[in-house]
This record gives structure tokens, C-alpha cells and sequence, in this order.
């Protein structure tokens, strides 16, 4: 066994050469950065609702998530730590003594778990190995009204669009292998979440989504009721691409119609159906970059740096630009990216930054408009 220390919490895992689902108990170092995002994001949303909350981790391995939420999220009344595997429920419970926490530990498949205790979480904690699209009929199923859900995936090879037919199978949504496929997957696994919540009358907000290296991971406000659900699925529609000249824009709805690029005349590539709207809430990770301030995050640094660029990103349409290729295309030398953005602000356009590509922006200015900056920028 080896001691790990993680945020407030000390815990003992099996000591295992590498990461792997065939590991006694399942535990991924990699995945503290996630974990502490989640510490902020709960923390932010128990204060958000004002009440005492009730969270679910369905895939718990180490009882590394439910334990840290008991330990360092105020106003958590009861923690929830499942995993099917019984070596984990005995690790679960080591660690627990040694950090003073009592959660209610299962040993039932998540499904089963989760349409076992409908109505009964606030916060259920989707976080499979692999992906997690056989288990969000049943949170969306068992999550009560004004909750929360956060999901991660780590089957990226599909939803960005490496292996169109697994995404196709797991998630009804045909993906596309372009320069900001990454944040296509994102939404690919927000419109997944979103339709599999208004089955249930259930309407989604998404407060903050995020790629970080080999996963995908949002959190969904949930609120109940049909009209609430009919306005979510407003936002389900279609990124549009063009491969010839880098054209990208979507469209609201489930039935695209055939369109051609209004840039160079090719017939246009389509992802989807996903969510076209808001990935991003400003007053949500504002809160959480303050909230920031009060928690022990062994990468502080590095989550502020990923939550200052997200917030910048709020109220950005679908997509964005990569500089760099859009300069491949035009033949010219790839001018600053800053001096870019300076240009298109100058010209009444918004611009962000991207947190899923270093050389991307995401701007309301058209195709047209940003070459236009690239161009101003070289002179």
C-alpha cells in the first residue's frame, strides 16, 4: 500500500505500476486536478442552493472523491461512496477511519445504485472509467429538482472524432475531426446529457465544461419541468465545417438542412446533434475563482489558470479559430496571437482566449473578419 495526500485528505491505495481499470482499486493521480475543480464547483453550488446537500459518487474506487467532499465542502450532510468492486469497499472504509469521515458506502452496479435512490441526491458524480453514456438515463432518472450533476468521459478517441462509429453507438452524435474537436466533444457530451434529462422533464444549465487532457468533464444544473426541459433542447443542434477554407458556424434545431460554405461554395461537414448553447457561466466560475481563496488545492495554480480562461469563454458562440492553421491556409506567417485579438476588438468584434487550444480564439467575428485581423496584424 502507498499514502497518498490529496487536498485535506490522507488515503492508503494498493501501490500499482500503472493506471489501469484492472488495478485492484482503482485510483488515478492524474485526476486530482479534476477533483479539486470538483471540491470549488460543489462547493460553489451547495451555497448557490443554500441548504444542506446530499452527493453521490457512483464510480467511488479509493473513496477518494466522497471523502475529500465530507473533509472540505461545508454544508455536505451525507456522502455517498459506491463501487461494485468489494476490494474497494474495504478500501473505502480504511480510508474513511483514517480521515474521520463516515460516508454510506454500496457495493451495487451504478445503475442499479442510482434508480435505487431516485429523488434523494443533489449532487451525483458521473466519473466512470471510460465512457460515461450506459449511466445517465439513470442519474438523470434518480437526480432531484434544483441539483447538480458533473460528468466526465475519458473515451476522447470518439467524441473528438478519431473513431466516428463508438461515438455514433454511445452517444446517438456524429463527431468531426477538426482543429477545435475537442470542444465538439464537449458539447457531443452536453447535448447527450441535456436529452437524457428532458426525458425525465428535467431542463440543464451547464455551469462550467472543460478538455483537460485525456477527459472531457462538465457540471449541469438541474431544474424540473417540462417547459424547462422544451427550452434545453432549443439548444441542441449542429456545428457546421468546412475542410476547404476552415468556415465553421451551427444551427439551432434536429434536422439540419444540406448548406453550402458561405465562404467558398463547398458543401459543408456536420457534428451533431449537441448543445449549441452556453457551455460556460461566468457567475459560476467567478464564484468558484473566489471560492478558491478559502480550499487547500495541492494545483491552486493551475485550476485558477484553467477557470480564469473558461470565464473569459462564457457567452462564446460554439467553435473557434486556430490562428495558426488559419495562416497555413493563407500562406503567411502567423502573426501574434494578441495582436490578433487587438484588431477584432478594434473592429467591435468579442474575443476570448480558449482553454482547449493555445492557439485558438473564439470571437462572434466571421471567417471573413478574423483573416481580415490576420492581414492587419502582419502589416
Amino acid at each position: 500500500m502507498i499514502t497518498v495526500n490529496e487536498g485535506s485528505v490522507k488515503i492508503q491505495v494498493p501501490d500499482f505500476s500503472r493506471v489501469s481499470s484492472k488495478a485492484p482499486v482503482f485510483y488515478n493521480p492524474d485526476m486530482e486536478f479534476n477533483r479539486d475543480v470538483s471540491v470549488l464547483a460543489l462547493q460553489v453550488f451547495q451555497r448557490m442552493v443554500d441548504r444542506e446537500i446530499k452527493v453521490a459518487d457512483t464510480f467511488a474506487g479509493s473513496g477518494i472523491r466522497a471523502i475529500r467532499y465530507l473533509r472540505e465542502v461545508d454544508g455536505v450532510a451525507e456522502a455517498w461512496a459506491n463501487d461494485i468492486n468489494p476490494l474497494a469497499v474495504e478500501c473505502i472504509e480504511r480510508n474513511s477511519r483514517m480521515n474521520s469521515v463516515s460516508p454510506l458506502v454500496s457495493r451495487e452496479d451504478a445503475g442499479v445504485f442510482l434508480r435505487s435512490n431516485q429523488g434523494v441526491f443533489d449532487f451525483i458524480d458521473v466519473d466512470p472509467f471510460g465512457t460515461p453514456a450506459p449511466f445517465m438515463d439513470s442519474a438523470a432518472a434518480a437526480i432531484r429538482n434544483r441539483s447538480m450533476i458533473g460528468v466526465t468521459a475519458t473515451d476522447t478517441s470518439g467524441l473528438c472524432g478519431t473513431y466516428v462509429k463508438p461515438c455514433l453507438r454511445k452517444y446517438s452524435s456524429r463527431p468531426l475531426k477538426t482543429e477545435y474537436c475537442h470542444e465538439i466533444g464537449v458539447r457531443i457530451l452536453a447535448g447527450f446529457t441535456a436529452m437524457n434529462l428532458a426525458r425525465y422533464r428535467k431542463g440543464s444549465e451547464f455551469l462550467l465544461s472543460h478538455s483537460t487532457r485525456h477527459y472531457m468533464r462538465l457540471y449541469v444544473m438541474v431544474r424540473r419541468g417540462a417547459r424547462r426541459a422544451d427550452e434545453s433542447l432549443k439548444n441542441i443542434g449542429f456545428i457546421l465545417h468546412c475542410f476547404s477554407c476552415l468556415f465553421h458556424g451551427h444551427v439551432n434545431g434536429f434536422a439540419p438542412i444540406n448548406m453550402k460554405c458561405p465562404s467558398c461554395g463547398r458543401e459543408l461537414d456536420v457534428a451533431g446533434p449537441l448543445w449549441v448553447g452556453d457551455i460556460q457561466d461566468a457567475g459560476f466560475i467567478g464564484s468558484m475563482i473566489e471560492e478558491a481563496e478559502n480550499k487547500k488545492l495541492n494545483q491552486k495554480e493551475k485550476v485558477l489558470r484553467l477557470l480564469q480562461t473558461c470565464i473569459r469563454e462564457a457567452g462564446m458562440p460554439p467553435g473557434f479559430y486556430d490562428v495558426h492553421e488559419l495562416c497555413s491556409s493563407m500562406g503567411v506567417s502567423a502573426p501574434p496571437i494578441d495582436s490578433v485579438m487587438d484588431h477584432l476588438r478594434g473592429d467591435g468584434f468579442r474575443v476570448s482566449r480558449t482553454h482547449f487550444k493555445p492557439t485558438g480564439i473564439k470571437t462572434d467575428a466571421d471567417l471573413g473578419a478574423v483573416k481580415d485581423a490576420i492581414k492587419g496584424s502582419l502589416i
